[in-house]
């Protein structure tokens, strides 16, 4: 396949001056180390697996020397995610870590990379996130809200760098830009996200072999779990609010597991009349809480990020999420008063 050049946002940001001196700066940092550890948030979804993996690429093209690492508690990964070329991500610090600059891509604050040796450590930080409550939390900070996805980031950084994108990099790229933006059907698509996707696909990515790797290779197991979760749909606060709790004996009595829950909440989200979907479930070992709650706002009147941050959390205004102790019960009176106060009840 052809490699092509990005012609990315950083083109349009000229016209602020803000976000280009940002993607100016992070370049820099990048061009000035060698040898660098990335990661993403816990719980990775396509765009911070994408946004990994599309850095790594970038970096290794470049010459540089990159690792990437996610937790061992994050595998399996959902089913979706399984194709993408993972194996040489660490599950340990790597014994020169003292001498690694951390790239935390998608992360939009480092609590939600909850690992001693990254948040507790010396080495330097760099931050490159899309997510509009960002922290800021490294010595360097490129974060647009106005992208789609980290993955257009990377892209824009690979403009900047003059790093040409093959088919390697560009599929990566491509994950996380159609599962951030919804299949492109969220509302943070615009026309430079298809101007992206196209340069990708120029690049050699096979829309639909990625698209039935994401969408079409379900285990039986996955529909059954979602078809109890839908069978378990409780509607609050005059039907605004629609809830599904997937517990460890749903697991059980379809054999499937936690990371089979990816996309049960788009279901929620499509009922009439909801203003905000949940989806409570239970984590088992697989994380610090015993549930975790995936929010998604239906018509964008409610701010979901700002609900998750009062619970330790973030994301986006239209999809977010926390961990939680609480029960069932607590969580949905907690979620029901959210949507009331936003809505002005």
């Amino acid at each position: 396949m052809t490699e092509v050049t990005a012609h990315s946002a950083a083109d349009a940001a000229d016209a602020d001056g803000g976000a280009t001196s940002e993607l100016k700066r992070m370049v820099a940092e990048l061009w000035s180390h060698d040898r660098f550890l990335l990661t993403a948030h816990e719980g990775p979804d396509g765009d911070a697996l994408g946004s990994l993996l599309g850095m790594h690429h970038l970096l290794t093209k470049l010459g540089k020397d990159s690792v990437m690492f996610l937790a061992a508690k994050e595998f399996p990964l959902p089913i979706e995610y399984r194709f993408l070329p993972l194996e040489e991500v660490f599950h340990e610090a790597p014994a020169d870590m003292a001498d690694r600059v951390i790239v935390f891509l998608d992360c939009g604050n480092i609590d939600r990379m909850p690992v001693d040796f990254l948040t507790d450590g010396g080495n330097r930080k760099l931050n490159i996130d899309h997510h509009h409550d960002n922290t800021r939390f490294g010595d360097v900070n490129l974060v647009l809200p106005g992208a789609s996805c980290t993955a257009e980031i990377v892209y824009d950084i690979a403009h900047l760098m003059e790093v040409p994108i093959d088919a390697e990099m560009a599929m990566p790229l491509y994950v996380g830009l159609i599962t951030d933006t919804g299949k492109f059907m969220y509302e943070n698509t615009n026309a430079h996200t298809h101007r992206v996707a196209a340069e990708l696909i120029d690049a050699g990515v096979d829309v639909d072999d990625t698209y039935r790797r994401l969408y079409e290779h379900v285990p039986i197991e996955k529909l059954r779990l979602v078809a109890r979760a839908l069978e378990g749909i409780e509607r609050h606060c005059e039907n605004r609010l629609v809830v599904s709790y997937i517990t460890a004996a749903d697991y059980a009595a379809t054999g499937s597991g936690e990371e089979m829950t990816e996309g049960v909440i788009d279901h929620l989200r499509s009922i009439d009349g909801t203003k905000m979907a949940a989806v409570i479930r239970d984590l088992g070992n697989r994380g610090r809480a015993a549930r975790k709650v995936s929010l998604r706002s239906s018509e964008g009147d409610v701010d979901v990020s700002a609900i998750a941050r009062k619970q330790g959390g973030g994301g986006h205004k239209r999809a977010a999420g926390f961990s939680t102790d609480d029960d069932l019960p607590t969580l949905v009176e907690f979620l029901c008063g959210e949507v009331k106060a936003q809505l002005g009840d």
